[in-house]
């Protein structure tokens, strides 16, 4: 059973119980990843590392000569 198969399950016993309907499967993705991307940026803060430009930086360093 997949993800879809659940969701309509879920939906179909909601109905009969007169419950309101589950979430569309993937309606929150882009939420949870927003968060754990800013989960990751305040963990690096408290951590004392730069939170954000890591890759820019390295990329920038690489080909201006620089050590990163």
């Amino acid at each position: 059973m997949n993800a879809l198969h659940q969701y309509l399950f879920d939906t179909y016993r909601a109905a009969r119980l007169g419950e309101p309907a589950p979430p569309a499967p993937g309606t929150h993705d882009i939420a949870v990843l927003r968060a754990v991307r800013e989960r990751r940026r305040f963990e690096r803060a408290l951590a004392g590392r730069r939170a954000r430009g890591r890759l820019r930086t390295a990329l920038w360093n690489r080909r201006h000569g620089g050590a990163s």
